[in-house]
């Protein structure tokens, strides 16, 4: 199963499979060349195809668990200063994703979007201290009743040209379900009140929608 995120760039690197192999076929003679070219783009189609696989996971909700949005390596858990919208200290878990992972992003927990903002800004490495202030990202908090006001900031990286956020302020969200996509790219940080349970560690695999991350 795809996200509906990656219809237009499946097509496309359909169409231009199909080309290259049927050109291919009739305008190169030498049969090494023909090959090394075939199995070159077959390798770029199946490379989009996973990247923008969706696969279906069966969510427990539990208004006591914070979920990862998104697979990838826990990278960051510190306390930090949150200045976009709390400008408070917060306790913050970054995950990043590499381009082998899933990425669509999902609601780590049930509850009203109170705030949801895009922000153009530069593609540095994901890994970079200014990534979080600098590159192009959105901001979202989710009001929830067992945990308060959660914020999560979808973040692009060096290969990310384009962030996908369905977060709409005001609506109920359910936790585990689509909350967007980021092609190609990279990182979500997520602002916790402090004092929450932190259930990962550095270095941990995270699984989008599966990974209990906090806990009340």
């Amino acid at each position: 199963m795809f996200h509906k995120e990656g219809t237009q760039s499946i097509l496309l690197g359909t169409i231009f499979t199909a080309v290259v192999l049927l050109l291919t076929d009739n305008f190169i003679d030498t049969n090494w060349i023909k090959m090394a070219i075939q199995i070159a783009t077959l390798l770029l189609l199946i490379i989009i195809l996973q990247f923008f696989r969706n696969p279906k996971r069966t969510v427990e909700i539990n208004e006591n668990h914070i979920l990862a949005p998104v697979d990838g390596k826990v990278v960051v858990i510190e306390e930090v200063f949150e200045s976009e919208y709390f400008k408070d200290k917060r306790l913050q878990i970054s995950i990043f994703m590499s381009p082998i992972n899933v990425h669509v992003t999902r609601y780590g927990l049930s509850g009203i979007v109170k705030f949801s903002k895009y922000h153009p800004g530069k593609f540095l490495v994901a890994w970079h201290p200014k990534a979080s202030e600098e590159n192009e990202r959105t901001t979202i908090v989710i009001e929830n009743k067992t945990f308060g006001s959660i914020l999560y900031r979808q973040i692009a990286g060096a290969l990310a040209r384009r962030i996908v956020n369905y977060a709409v302020e005001g609506t109920q969200v359910i936790q585990g379900t689509d909350a967007g996509f980021i092609k190609f790219g990279s990182r979500v940080d997520i602002f916790l009140p402090l004092g929450t349970k932190v259930n990962v560690e550095l270095n941990q695999k995270a699984i989008g929608g599966k990974t209990i991350i906090a806990i009340k």
